[in-house]
């Protein structure tokens, strides 16, 4: 992949990672894709330049490979966006003017009609002032052939009101292992198609989002000199850097984690665009003692900071996606991004210690990005395992000792609190095992099984 030339006001990836703590030796050994552009924080500007100091920069961006495109570092998720259009154009229009030109979305978010807010929303500003993804989320097999495939392709241009898409994904390859990516995109002819596309310019950019078989992950990147793949969207955060998700919902050390997916992409000099920064919210959403850690250490960053900090730090992340449906955590992104502070060594260090902490707690691997839903018989069940985890984190979870003396009056509580957070018909007891999710769910996590769990944590005590 041909490389960028040096813009001599960017920082050298070199400068960058050694700025982050890392030895020369290892700096030299990660420099592998092009220059970055990673902004002075407003106190290190200020007091280089004096009283005269222009205003400080804002959002910070990073270039695309081969291109030279500017794409902000924090990238809008559309996945979660409010159902009314007016909220919708608010954080398109907030985001946009601070900075964010990057916006995720497909074709199966919100019911199908995320693609159409998305366009709605974008189409009110000009063209070139934002890059828009989506993918081909054709994961039901009704729709594996080439020309239901083509048409879901079609149909985003027309919901997304553009003539060409800047990022253009496989959507969520890696369930289902090599039979099911053949069967998607290969034998029906769609990827070649998208590949024809790209050259036509009618994709700018083509990828491929990863969740599950790790055979497919290094399938399709061993196969990298055919596809030419321009960036990969991956599941990264300061947990599952090492503690790679478990199909049973535990975690383990090693195995496909996020460290080896990131080095993979970054010895072939593929930018990473990273979801589930914050994994589904719960790193948003520590425990009392994690959060003093933190603050101890900076006290002015919340948990969510910490956790984007640590991502778009690692200098092959073009940019770093948040699913903002409220105004408030948009705006508090792009105070984190605006611009980052890259975590330095001791920010790092503390951050592994965490990690190692909490991989050992038995919270269920659900990111909460709803893939499963709806449930035919109406189970929550993101709510249910946020719920649960929630518990697990803040020690509220009367197991495993069911002799401890406190027992009971953890269960009681455990249960009075989940009763007036999932309604009756949104429970866990509702689940008939019908298996539909299991195909759904990216993680690849026995839900059936999970929700078993639940309903004897909810069970009237035993005489």
């Amino acid at each position: 992949m041909k490389k960028n030339s040096k813009d001599k006001q960017e920082l050298t990836r070199r400068q960058f990672l050694e700025r982050l703590g890392f030895s020369s030796a290892a700096a030299l050994s990660l420099m592998t894709i092009g220059p970055l552009q990673v902004m002075a924080s407003p106190r290190t500007a200020m007091s280089a330049l004096g009283d005269d100091a222009p205003e400080a920069p804002k959002m910070t961006y990073r270039t695309q490979n081969g291109t030279g495109e500017k794409i902000s570092l924090l990238g809008f998720g559309m996945m979660r966006l409010p159902r009314e259009q007016e909220r919708v154009n608010e954080l398109v229009d907030y985001a946009l003017a601070h900075g964010i030109n990057y916006f995720d979305t497909a074709p199966m978010y919100s019911g199908g009609s995320n693609e159409t807010a998305t366009g709605l929303a974008l189409s009110r500003h000009p063209r070139d002032k934002y890059y828009v993804a989506t993918k081909m989320s054709n994961q039901n097999e009704s729709l594996w052939s080439f020309e239901k495939s083509k048409e879901m392709y079609e149909n985003s241009f027309r919901k997304l009101q553009v003539d060409y898409i800047d990022y253009y994904l496989l959507h969520s390859v890696g369930g289902g292992g090599l039979d099911n990516l053949r069967g998607r995109f290969i034998d029906n002819g769609i990827l070649d198609f998208l590949i024809e596309e790209r050259k036509a310019g009618r994709i700018r950019h083509l990828g491929f989002s990863y969740h599950g078989d790790v055979k497919v992950f290094d399938w399709l990147l061993d196969n990298n000199d055919k596809y030419h793949w321009d960036f990969v969207q991956i599941q990264m955060n300061y947990l599952d850097w090492h503690y790679a998700q478990k199909r049973g919902g535990g975690r383990r050390r090693g195995d496909a984690n996020a460290e080896y997916l990131y080095g993979r992409l970054d010895k072939l000099g593929i930018q990473c665009v990273i979801m589930e920064p914050l994994r589904g919210g719960g790193l948003a959403n520590v425990s009392d003692d994690i959060r003093e850690q933190m603050s101890r250490a900076r006290k002015d960053d919340t948990p969510a900071r910490w956790g984007f900090r640590w991502v778009a730090s690692h200098p092959d992340v073009l940019t770093t996606l948040s699913g903002m449906n409220r105004m408030e955590h948009l705006k508090e992104n792009l105070e984190t991004f605006s611009p980052l502070e890259p975590c330095t060594t001791v920010d790092n260090e503390l951050l592994a210690r965490i990690a190692d902490k909490m991989s050992g707690l038995d919270t269920i691997g659900c990111t909460t990005c709803a893939y499963c839903m709806p449930c035919k018989y109406g189970v929550d069940i993101p709510g249910n395992f946020a719920f649960y985890n929630k518990a697990v984190v803040e020690g509220r979870l009367p197991l495993p000792d069911s002799s401890a003396p406190d027992y009971e009056e953890k269960r009681k509580a455990y249960l009075d609190d989940y009763r007036a957070a999932i309604p009756d018909k949104a429970r866990a007891n509702r689940c008939q095992d019908c298996g539909e999710c299991l195909k759904k769910c990216p993680q690849q996590l026995p839900i059936p099984t999970h929700m078993s769990r639940l309903v004897e944590m909810t069970r009237k005590k035993r005489s």
